[in-house]
């Protein structure tokens, strides 16, 4: 009977793990998922074995089977918590991590400094701590109160549907971690292992919040499909306002002012006007959906689609294609102190840009006044593009984090917390690094420095650009 629970429980957890793995395929998100899954497995199937074992050579073989996915459960909670949240920054921590846990897992079956025997309980053999056993319990409380900790901190900066996702997994995990409690019997206490109730707690939250919030789905794939749906009846919208163009002036041509409650020439000229606002609109709209398109597609970052560019063709592109309305264009000046070529997607680099001049003159509209500068010049064995606005600035407090990926101050749906994501993967790809400088009230200034490169750029291809991005006609 003992035996049971951990044995539903463990089938529960693979059964689960395999049907994230095979519905929403082999992300990074997804196989550390499952990993929390697998290890979860093999530690109850193995006490499930364990309570049934009366031969103690037998049962000290599969307490150690079962305590070495223990050593690496703790590890691999925070290696999903790191996927999910996008700290990659976390990384050195979790590969110490996991080297500490793969020492220990060395010294289990052939040392007693992990395990030093077997505990005999009323509902079978436990596995008994031996004198190295306290470092695995210290690793555990490190790597999943770092965890809770990324959890918090992200769920308090992400966009609203963002916000919900990591509120299940924050609770869930804290649920997971009450299974901790199973260490009292490694330690002498009587008592039948409750961590598998937290266990089963946690995954049916899990379950849950699979169904209810789509929680291991990628944020950025559900809107790119949302954006490429868009596109048809942005079409249709143009369409139509390019037939509303050509009959529009005829219309207004024959109409007789001297008519009872005629429009006056104010009116005349706003309505010859909309076809022309309308088009516009639906020109930054589709800029938009390509630049979706473009954040949320991991193919055009492979390297094999990389060619030489020059810097001074993308930037005159970029300022040529960029939706500029009213005065936006001449608050942006361009410097290019010497032409220099890189090595990466001209296309992307366009969109970078794209990213940088949009929120900059966003910073521009809230402060109300100012200016954007675009520098390319070389320095060292560095090239660099920076472009700086002289806008509302950045607080300390947030600087540190604007290259997080769903990281926003803006709480009105404005912002996705995805544009500087974005440039930090494009930059990174091509070889190269970004940073962001900013004094509030003064100037935000975004570095981007890229290695150089000997070889000379392919040709512009300006129609071919043309041809693939039309928003920028």
């Amino acid at each position: 009977m003992y035996s049971l629970i951990p044995a539903v429980v463990s089938a529960l957890f693979i059964g689960y793990g395999l049907y994230v793995l095979r519905s929403r395929g082999p992300s990074r998100v997804g196989l550390s998922f499952f990993a929390v899954c697998a290890t979860t497995f093999f530690w109850q199937a193995s006490w499930s074995l364990l309570f049934m074992t009366h031969d103690d050579a037998t049962a000290l073989a599969l307490a150690r089977l079962g305590y070495l996915p223990i050593l690496f459960l703790p590890t691999t909670l925070y290696h999903f918590i790191i996927e999910l949240t996008g700290s990659q920054d976390d990384r050195p921590g979790l590969y110490l991590s996991y080297g500490l846990a793969c020492l220990l897992g060395l010294l289990l079956p052939t040392t007693e400094a992990v395990l030093s025997g077997l505990q005999h309980y009323f509902y079978g053999s436990y596995p008994k701590a031996g004198w190295l056993h306290p470092l695995h319990l210290v690793q555990t409380v490190l790597v999943i109160g770092r965890a809770v900790w990324l959890l918090y901190r992200r769920q308090q900066r992400a966009v609203s549907t963002e916000r919900t996702r990591l509120r299940y997994v924050l609770v869930s995990i804290l649920i997971y971690f009450g299974a901790a409690s199973d260490y009292l019997c490694n330690y002498g206490v009587e008592m039948y292992p409750p961590g598998v109730a937290f266990i089963l707690a946690s995954l049916g939250l899990i379950a849950q919040a699979m169904v209810r919030h789509n929680l291991l789905a990628d944020p950025m794939a559900a809107a790119a499909t949302i954006a490429h749906e868009m596109r048809t009846p942005l079409a249709s919208i143009r369409s139509q306002t390019r037939m509303l163009s050509r009959c529009l002036p005829e219309l207004i041509a024959g109409y007789r002012p001297e008519h009872k409650g005629a429009l006056g020439a104010r009116q005349l000229q706003h309505l010859g006007d909309i076809a022309r606002s309308i088009d516009a609109e639906v020109s930054r709209s589709n800029f938009i959906v390509d630049m979706l398109l473009a954040s949320a597609r991991d193919g055009v970052m492979q390297r094999e689609t990389f060619a030489v560019h020059s810097v001074a063709v993308c930037v005159d592109e970029a300022m040529a294609c960029y939706p500029f309305t009213g005065a936006e264009r001449a608050q942006v000046r361009v410097t290019i102190s010497n032409e220099y070529s890189f090595y990466g997607s001209d296309v992307l680099l366009m969109f970078v840009l794209y990213n940088l001049l949009k929120n900059a003159l966003q910073a521009l509209q809230l402060n109300g006044r100012g200016t954007v500068d675009v520098e390319c010049y070389s320095r060292g064995m560095q090239n660099w593009l920076v472009v700086t606005d002289t806008g509302h600035g950045i607080e300390p407090d947030v600087l540190p984090h604007v290259f997080e990926p769903f990281y926003t101050t803006r709480r009105n749906g404005c912002g996705t917390g995805m544009g500087l994501a974005f440039c930090k993967r494009v930059v990174s790809a091509f070889g190269g690094e970004i940073a962001c400088e900013s004094e509030p009230g003064r100037y935000t200034r975004i570095l981007i420095s890229l290695p150089r490169t000997t070889a000379s750029p392919r040709d512009p291809a300006r129609k071919h650009i043309a041809e693939h991005y039309p928003v920028a006609q």
